[in-house]
């Protein structure tokens, strides 16, 4: 395990890599900011009050999840478009998402207090449509695909679980149905993504893990870090080898855990998945 980045991030979320980027990006969520690796230096770009995650486009722009609503921007995040707001309540923001196999961005809300079923899913399609997938959600948290595009998983943190859904273009995400139960002591889901053998790696906030699982529920792998608030992961680097994990320094007593807010990579010796792109951008 490598510390990529000093503690930078007061909420680190949502890595995400892209190969013609200079390197990861991921958010500090609250700050507004996109945070952008490069050969050992971090770059900010402040694109918003709130920004909870991005993903590539298919013609060089990324499209945005802010506060309430969607944004695109250009590829390097100085021209970014705001799409007007999906809802007007101020105590609901934006919270995680990404793309599926055919271009749509999905975002998930939550209440700032983490009331529950205040949050929804939203789909963001190529024509700007936006749909609510999902209602009654309290913290809308991690999503990704399976290798072949016809599983979804999908976190809502205080359930304690990873669900899967059936996907199709035509009939979205069906079938809801548990597919990981975490133990309640080894911390809640939070983001994840899943690897190119279709295994599931989950960030455990509170828990100071990364655990993997087999789309059976099995744990496989476990990674420790010397902080509890771990986030998100991706995999990323040239050859989709290296696992980027997110870090947070909420709720974490001043001075306990130097390390929280920074960027960690790991190399599990398994391959990750190029980032779904979204058609809109």
């Amino acid at each position: 395990m490598d510390q990529v980045t000093a503690p930078v991030a007061a909420h680190g979320e949502g890595p995400v890599w892209a190969p013609e980027w200079p390197g990861v990006r991921w958010v500090d969520m609250l700050a507004g900011d996109v945070l952008e690796h490069d050969d050992g230096e971090v770059r900010r770009h402040h694109v918003g009050d709130v920004v909870a995650a991005l993903r590539p486009g298919v013609d060089g722009g990324v499209v945005l999840a802010l506060e309430r609503g969607f944004a695109l921007a250009d590829a390097a995040l100085t021209d970014v478009r705001p799409l007007g707001e999906v809802w007007t309540d101020p105590g609901v923001r934006m919270n995680d998402g990404g793309c599926d196999p055919d271009g749509r961005f999905y975002c998930g809300s939550m209440s700032y207090d983490a009331a529950p079923g205040a949050g929804s899913l939203y789909r963001l399609d190529p024509d700007g449509a936006v749909t609510a997938v999902l209602t009654g959600v309290t913290i809308s948290n991690g999503l990704a695909w399976s290798p072949d595009g016809g599983t979804a998983y999908y976190v809502d943190t205080p359930t304690g679980r990873i669900d899967a859904f059936d996907y199709t273009a035509a009939h979205g995400l069906t079938r809801r149905r548990p597919a990981v139960t975490i133990p309640a002591e080894a911390g809640s889901p939070d983001g994840l993504t899943v690897d190119a053998e279709g295994n599931l790696w989950v960030a455990l906030w509170g828990g100071g893990a990364v655990h993997c699982y087999t789309p059976e529920g099995v744990q496989v792998a476990r990674a420790a870090f010397p902080v509890t608030q771990v986030t998100a992961c991706t995999f990323g680097g040239p050859d989709l080898d290296e696992l980027y994990v997110t870090t947070s320094r909420q709720g974490v007593a001043e001075g306990t855990q130097p390390e929280a807010g920074a960027l960690f990579r790991l190399r599990p010796g398994v391959r990750g998945l190029p980032a779904h792109r979204c058609s809109a951008c």
